[in-house]
């Protein structure tokens, strides 16, 4: 049985502060969550250690670095046998393009969100790569044309409470 503790309001806005900027200095830190620096940086480090904090990244420009087409796939499986799953993660796990997968429920079996150059690398990944997989039986692609709201900080917990998870 996992159970969390439940944040304060205090680490529910260090939170979304680091989600907003990660590489927020603690003194900067401090500044916006009215604590001491050294208080920011004890907060920090047990976010971390408790595994609220999963990871730092970089998020680069598509188009900068030449990937001008963004898309999500749907993909439904021919059966739902263990070796069509496995053979299908190997697959997806092995193309770059393919920066995010879920799992669903209903028709659709994996989303999965791709960057490529054009629509001719798009075309390609879909027909020659995942129609050609005999675990997949159909695909729906819909082509990004806009970004409204992107990798947005989680809400807090104030407006959803944690609450203790059992497994």
């Amino acid at each position: 049985m996992t159970t969390y503790e439940p944040l304060d309001s205090k680490d529910q806005l260090i939170l979304r502060l680091l989600q907003e900027d990660s590489r927020m200095t603690a003194e900067a830190l401090s500044q916006r969550a009215y604590l001491s620096p050294s208080q920011c940086a004890r907060r920090k480090q047990r976010l971390e250690e408790a595994g609220y904090i999963v990871g730092y990244s970089v998020i680069v420009d598509a188009d900068r670095v030449g990937l001008q087409v963004e898309a999500f796939i749907q993909v439904e499986m021919a059966s739902h046998s263990r070796q069509n799953a496995d053979d299908f993660r190997k697959l997806i796990r092995k193309r770059d393009e393919v920066t995010s997968v879920w799992t669903l429920t209903g028709k659709t079996d994996y989303m999965l969100r791709v960057f490529v150059t054009d629509l001719k690398a798009l075309n390609v990944f879909v027909q020659d790569i995942l129609l050609t997989h005999p675990a997949v039986v159909r695909v729906e692609s819909q082509i990004v044309m806009d970004r409204l709201k992107e990798n947005a900080p989680l809400p807090s917990a104030e407006t959803h409470p944690v609450v203790k998870e059992v497994g």
